[in-house]
Parts: structure tokens; C-alpha cells; sequence
């Protein structure tokens, strides 16, 4: 009975022991290092770009769900909501936050940690909005690309003049909730307009009915031309800017290829693709050891001038030939 009992508990013992083993095996699995992904605008519209950034990580050695995993936070067009969005990245305890989609990401990421490297993406100046002191020493936890698309507003005005050049009355689109980048693309453009004698008048939107209404006040405003500033809300709004533009019979210039793939007039700006492959390699080269404060700020040099010469037509406009060579596309 007592030979029967002692078998009995080891048997019960061994069987215990075998029901762990899959519970300890899963315990070893090491866990994947994870990238908060902050992004100022919304995921269809960052579709493409997201992309390249796998491109890049995979420049470094990176796969998703392979060997790294990514948490998304997309703040919508909202900038209100960036700074909860990061600190909600920090409490999750990710490797690298990668701040993209302006300026606005970049400094909530900043703001909400000095430990947790952050590789950004912004159209600005980086030592004037206050990112790094040094492009190419950033220091601390901060490095990222810039394709200083602020600076670009003159150039996007020529080029729409160029186009349109009996206009005497021309706008310029900015957002207001994000006021260093407006107040720069607004002196830009306005330094050109003075250059040749047009009237410029600013419109400021932030909202979906702030567009409608901008858009429906052109003919009151006499605007026959318009450069849209670059901003988050507006690039996830590219459509909606080049249907309204025709809509409202209004030459326009913007900064993304996906503005006249939705049927925009122009579009010249840095390419978005290669800057969210270098964030992307970036981010990888930190995973894989090095510092952001030793990786100097990149600025992607590459510019694209696209013109949609169905567009041009629907608006009666006829395109210079000096235009359409230089242009990198032209679709037709």
C-alpha cells in the first residue's frame, strides 16, 4: 500500500513537472524590442511612407514581427493630442520612438522623455524649433531628418507664378495650431510675392469646415492662385485640397506627389519616401547599439517637381515648356 502511495505521488510529481515545461519554454522566448511609431496625421495617409520605413529598418537588420515590433500612435490631424500620445509610448517601455509628421511629434516625444532615444522627421529647421543645439552633434537622446520643406515656400511660389503669371492676387495656405511653421512658410512666401509685385493674402485653417470655407471665399478674395503650406493636417487632407482646388477653379502648388496624384495642379517638396527610409535606418542603427546624440541630422536633399497636365487643362492654364522639362513627372 505504502509502494503503491509513493508511486502514486511521483507519478503525480512527474506529471506537474511535464504540464510546466511549455509555460517555462514560452518564459525563455526572448521578447522583441519594441519602436513607438508617433505620427501627427492618420494611417491611410502615411501608407506609402510607411513603407520606407520598413525599408530602412531592413537596412539595419530589422523585420516586423520578426525580430521587432511596432506600436502606432496616430494623433489624427490633432496636435492636441500628441503630448498624451508619447507619454502613452514612454509608459509602454519602447526602445526608440520615431517622431514623425512635423515638428509637433518631435517636440511631444521630446517633452515626454530625455532617456528613450527619438529619431524625428520634420520639415523644419530642427535648431530653430528647439529639437537639437547642433546638426551634426545632436547630443542626448534626439537625432532624426529633415527635408526643411518651411523653406521651400519661395520656390513653390515661383514656380505657381511661373504658371500663372498674370495673377495679382495669390494666397497662402497655413495651419494656425502650428504657429512657427505657418509664421515661416507665411514670411517665405511673402518675400516672394513682394519680389514681383503680388498681393498676398493668408488663410488659416485647421479644421475640415476651415478648408470649405477658405476655399469658398477665393472668388470674394479675387485669389486666382494658392501655395499650401506644409503641414501634418494638410498632407492627410491631399485630396480633399486637390478636389476642392478644382472645384473652386483654383491654380495650386503643394508640397506632396500624393496632392497631384489626387489630381492637384503642382507639387514640389522633398521626397517623403527617402526621408522615412533614413528614420527608418536610423532607428535601426540605435536598436543596434549606437547613440542618437552621436548620429548627425540628415537633411534629404532629394526635391521633385510634379505637374498634372489634366489638371492644368480642366483650369484652362497652359503650361511653360521651361516648366514641364524641368518637372520630374508630369502626368497627363
Amino acid at each position: 500500500m505504502q509502494f503503491d502511495q509513493l508511486k502514486r505521488r511521483e507519478f503525480i510529481t512527474l506529471l506537474g513537472g511535464a504540464a510546466a515545461w511549455p509555460l517555462a519554454a514560452r518564459a525563455q522566448q526572448p521578447t522583441l524590442p519594441v519602436i513607438g511609431f508617433l505620427n501627427a496625421s492618420t494611417q491611410r495617409s502615411y501608407e506609402r511612407y510607411i513603407g520606407a520605413f520598413y525599408r530602412g529598418l531592413q537596412e539595419a537588420g530589422y523585420t516586423e514581427n520578426v525580430n521587432v515590433a511596432i506600436e502606432y500612435r496616430w494623433a489624427d490631424g490633432r496636435y492636441d493630442r500628441l503630448p498624451a500620445l508619447a507619454a502613452d509610448l514612454v509608459a509602454r517601455g519602447v526602445r526608440v520612438i520615431a517622431a514623425t509628421g512635423g515638428s509637433p511629434p518631435a517636440l511631444a516625444a521630446k517633452a515626454a522623455t530625455t532617456s528613450i532615444p527619438n529619431v524625428f522627421r520634420t520639415g523644419f529647421d530642427p535648431v530653430e524649433v528647439g529639437l537639437v543645439t547642433n546638426l551634426a552633434h545632436p547630443g542626448g537622446n534626439i537625432t532624426g531628418i529633415t527635408t526643411l520643406t518651411g523653406e521651400l515656400g519661395q520656390k513653390q511660389f515661383a514656380l505657381l507664378h511661373e504658371l500663372v503669371p498674370t495673377a495679382r492676387i495669390m494666397g497662402v495656405l497655413v495651419n494656425p495650431t502650428s504657429p512657427k511653421l505657418a509664421e515661416v512658410v507665411s514670411k517665405d512666401v511673402q518675400a516672394a510675392a513682394d519680389a514681383v509685385g503680388v498681393e498676398l493674402k493668408v488663410l488659416n485653417a485647421s479644421t475640415d469646415q476651415d478648408l470649405d470655407a477658405n476655399f469658398g471665399s477665393l472668388i470674394d478674395r479675387r485669389i486666382s492662385a494658392l501655395v499650401i503650406g506644409a503641414d501634418a493636417f494638410f498632407f492627410s487632407r491631399s485630396q480633399r485640397l486637390a478636389m476642392l482646388a478644382i472645384q473652386h477653379s483654383v491654380a495650386s502648388i503643394y508640397q506632396y506627389p500624393d496632392f497631384t496624384a489626387a489630381g492637384g495642379l503642382m507639387s514640389y517638396g522633398g521626397s517623403n519616401s527617402d526621408a522615412y527610409r533614413l528614420v527608418g535606418s536610423y532607428v535601426g542603427r540605435i536598436l543596434n547599439g549606437e547613440r542618437p546624440g552621436d548620429l548627425p541630422v540628415q537633411r534629404s536633399t532629394k526635391l521633385e517637381l510634379i505637374i498634372n497636365l489634366r489638371t492644368a487643362k480642366t483650369l484652362g492654364l497652359v503650361v511653360p515648356q521651361t516648366l514641364l522639362i524641368s518637372a520630374d513627372q508630369v502626368i497627363e
